[in-house]
């Protein structure tokens, strides 16, 4: 079976010690503490302290911009983040059997409101992916993504382990409900990297090589029906392949990281944030590139490929199929969406509106973000022998 995982001797050997290992405080927080991956966890508050810093940079004139309070807009995103931070601490405590509770009840009421916003969603250019609360507009569809990385992960070791069970057929049937609910939104880009997700997690749990071409034969054919039917896609493919329509977007972003050269042109001596619509949003990255330059660029691919590696690299140490098919959804899933927002932010790829996980404004895309990497922590956390799943 191509892509079944099985973890090496010298980590197993190495993961064995490690949960043999005492610990030293059983209070709640002293244990949270000695089993996190502390390595992980710095290089996501790093990135919140950068989310903190482009705020800062981007959001005035954003604000100034669309007439409402400087004060009022930069409050709100000090107030999400720290709400994302504690949402991190608040799910890494969990043990990875209350993580797939809270992964089946998040997906179910998820799936409810995706459906829902067909009814009562927001409507933004020509697509209702939203609903409206008091003072945010949530996306349902951001809290999905991680809740069914978890949840097609439990059914697919489920199946693995008891042939009976139908994990696998259940992982599809609740797969084909988020396409038909994405299709229709529409929400092209979110359903490419749920689907790119599972379909990683597939290959890790073990699919033949003969089932990932026709699963890959049947994404690229969706690729195609996209470009067919959906106007909006065509055109975005059309302009990235042959440069012509409205491309202001892209070619300002790109003279921005051309202004800040290596070191920047200073904390708020950029210009961008004063043209660009979503600078604070979807261009977050031009914002940091005009304004502290390649350095700081750099550094944010840097830490965003620390976190996709060593959430990989401890999977070698990990005997639970579970534990590896979720934590490599997850990990998958942030690291691709922090690749499409920079690559199409440089015109690597075609445009697409995807927050840069913790550094870009909004509220309930820091908050999924932060429920996803929260549940990572908590799988990759160091268990005791023993600890059932």
């Amino acid at each position: 079976m191509s892509g079944s995982y099985q973890p090496s001797g010298y980590f197993q050997s190495g993961l064995a010690a490690a949960q043999n290992a005492p610990l030293r405080d059983n209070s709640l927080l002293g244990r949270w503490w000695q089993t996190i991956d502390r390595w992980t966890l710095g290089a996501i508050f790093m990135l919140i302290g950068l989310g903190y810093v482009m705020m800062l940079a981007a959001s005035p004139a954003v604000a100034e911009r669309i007439g409402t309070s400087r004060d009022i807009f930069i409050f709100k995103q000090v107030a999400f983040l720290t709400l994302a931070a504690l949402v991190v601490f608040g799910v890494s405590v969990l043990s990875p059997k209350e993580i797939r509770r809270l992964a089946i009840i998040g997906c179910l009421i998820a799936l409810a409101l995706t459906a829902g916003t067909m009814v009562m969603g927001v409507e933004i250019k020509g697509a209702r992916r939203w609903i409206a609360l008091p003072g945010m507009t949530v996306q349902p569809s951001e809290f999905l993504k991680p809740c069914f990385a978890v949840v097609a992960a439990w059914l697919l070791a489920e199946g693995k382990k008891s042939p009976r069970f139908p994990g696998m057929f259940l992982a599809f049937g609740i797969f084909g409900v988020i396409l038909l609910l994405l299709k229709s939104q529409p929400d092209i880009g979110m359903l490419a990297v749920v689907t790119v997700v599972f379909l990683a997690q597939l290959y890790i749990g073990g699919l033949p090589l003969v089932l990932v071409g026709l699963a890959l034969g049947l994404l690229g054919s969706g690729a195609v029906a996209a470009y067919t039917f959906f106007p909006h896609v065509r055109s975005r493919i059309t302009r990235f392949w042959d440069g012509t329509g409205d491309n202001y977007q892209v070619t300002t972003a790109l003279e921005a990281f051309g202004n800040g050269g290596l070191t920047g042109r200073g904390p708020g001596e950029g210009r961008v944030k004063d043209i660009l619509p979503d600078a604070h949003a979807d261009t977050v990255f031009a914002v940091a590139g005009e304004e502290f330059g390649l350095v700081l660029c750099a550094i944010i691919v840097v830490v965003f490929a620390f976190i996709v590696l060593r959430g990989l690299l401890r999977l070698l140490a990990e005997g639970d199929m579970f534990v590896v098919l979720a934590s490599t959804g997850l990990v998958t899933s942030f690291g691709l969406q922090a690749f499409v927002n920079m690559a199409s932010t440089l015109h690597l790829i075609p445009t697409k509106g995807m927050t840069l996980p913790f550094i870009s404004y909004g509220g309930s895309s820091a908050l999924a973000v932060a429920f996803g990497v929260g549940l990572l922590l908590a799988l990759t956390r160091r268990r005791p022998a023993g600890e059932l799943l």
